[in-house]
């Protein structure tokens, strides 16, 4: 029987020493919480210490914001920081929107916190920028371009350096386009107005149309952001793009010319070797020919179809011939003689 009562005494002790210790642990955060009018019970920080999460951090969050007017519970302060959230950053978000008028609920701002991780980026700085515009330059300097290029009409190109006003988008935020989509379209929508300008000097003498233009195509739809203006910082005349490329043309023509030229040459080349060729051929039939001549003469001597009178009459004939041509200055061989 005193075994028993042994025991017993035993337990009621090993529970005695857990609840002293729990209470030595938690004691002073649960009155600092009950004190603070935002109780969190022992329990709860008993279930967070075992599930790993700082019952400090969580407790501590808690009467920042219930102080600040947004009764949050615990669990689900637990629940982002489970998800890999940052509380903090997320009830100082909500206590500045709150302060600023902003509509911003807690899941909104745990959404936003999950989606800037990683990105450099927090919901506070989310919820500042939409309380403070923020000013974007267009190009960014950081990647690699100063100006933004564009051509009027007339040829001559524009350079031009441009301010982006904008404030966050709180309902677009998660999912929404990044800053560098909105230069990207800025870029777009300023090229498009300089080409639209009959001349350089309507974009030099009213650089305000630019900006109307540009803000007209609702370049932040489904974007993070909300332009609240774009202001034209500087603009510069660039290069005579049109002459440069009339220039280019003529030059690209030139060749075309030349290669067609060549082309004509060589075949007006070939003909005139085709033609010597026949020239000599024909040469070759000549000479064959008045080959034949003396023999068909001897024939005509044996069949009595040709006189001695004849003969020399024909020799006289060639002999005038060959006087007038030396005389002509002709460089054509003697005929053969018989």
């Amino acid at each position: 029987m005193e075994s028993f009562y042994l025991v017993g005494f035993a337990i009621v002790a090993v529970v005695a020493f857990v609840i002293v210790i729990i209470l030595i642990n938690f004691f002073g955060l649960w009155l600092r919480a009950r004190i603070a009018n935002a109780p969190v019970s022992i329990g709860k920080m008993v279930g967070m210490r075992l599930r790993k999460v700082p019952v400090g951090m969580i407790v501590d969050n808690r009467i920042t914001a219930v102080k600040a007017g947004i009764d949050i519970p615990s669990d689900p302060l637990e629940a982002h920081y489970l998800a890999g959230g940052d509380v903090t950053q997320v009830i100082l978000a909500l206590i500045a929107a709150d302060k600023a008028g902003i509509a911003l609920d807690f899941n909104r701002a745990c959404a936003i916190d999950l989606a800037t991780k990683g990105t450099g980026k927090t919901v506070l700085e989310a919820v500042r920028t939409s309380i403070n515009p923020k000013v974007i330059d267009a190009p960014n300097p950081a990647m690699g371009r100063t100006t933004i290029d564009g051509v009027a009409k007339d040829g001559i190109g524009a350079k031009v350096k441009a301010r982006v006003t904008v404030r966050s988008h709180l309902d677009r935020f998660v999912g929404g386009a990044t800053e560098e989509t909105i230069i990207a379209r800025v870029g777009e929508g300023i090229v498009s107005a300089i080409g639209s300008a009959d001349s350089y000097k309507d974009v030099l003498e009213n650089p305000d149309r630019i900006s109307k233009a540009v803000l007209a195509k609702g370049l932040d739809s489904n974007t993070a952001f909300e332009i609240l203006s774009i202001d034209i910082a500087d603009v510069d005349v660039g290069d005579n793009i049109g002459a440069k490329l009339q220039s280019e043309q003529a030059d690209a023509d030139k060749r075309v010319a030349q290669a067609k030229a060549e082309v004509r040459r060589a075949a007006a080349v070939a003909v005139e070797q085709e033609m010597r060729a026949r020239t000599q051929e024909m040469r070759a039939k000549v000479v064959e020919a008045e080959a034949l001549v003396p023999q068909a003469m001897a024939e005509a001597f044996r069949a009595g179809h040709l006189g001695i009178m004849d003969y020399y009459r024909m020799r006289n004939v060639q002999a005038d011939t060959s006087m007038r041509e030396s005389i002509a200055g002709t460089d054509k061989p003697p005929q053969q003689n018989a």
